[in-house]
């Protein structure tokens, strides 16, 4: 009777070990991209809901400016915004690329685009 053992060997549990690192830092260089995303969409909902959406087109870029100063928005501005009237409503929408550089010369492009519209 032969005795056979089971389990993981080194080889496979350092191969498992480098994949779980290469996605971990994957997604630590990516997260920054979508909370960024999140408080712009939550900037621009809080536009429409809050009533600063009411006045002219400029108004409303400027107070996504004022809103994004205070959420730390550096990726777009109120002159990216794209405002337009639907149904007597106003209705802001972006859309935007982030490179987000990964490792030496590979990198990740995602593209985000949004509404305040649900």
């Amino acid at each position: 009777m032969r005795n056979t053992q089971k389990g993981v060997s080194l080889g496979a549990l350092l191969v498992v070990c480098v994949v779980v690192i290469l996605c971990a830092l994957v997604g630590l260089k990516v997260a920054p991209a979508y909370i960024e995303y999140g408080q712009i969409k939550k900037t621009v909902a809080n536009l429409v809901q809050g009533g600063d959406a009411k006045g002219s087109v400029a108004e409303i870029r400027k107070a996504f400016d004022r809103n994004a100063l205070i959420n730390d928005i550096s990726t777009i501005s109120g002159q990216d915004l794209d405002i337009t009237k639907e149904g007597g409503e106003v209705v802001v929408g972006f859309a935007y690329s982030k490179k987000v550089p990964l490792f030496s010369n590979l990198s990740l492009l995602i593209e985000f685009t949004g509404s305040s519209k649900p």
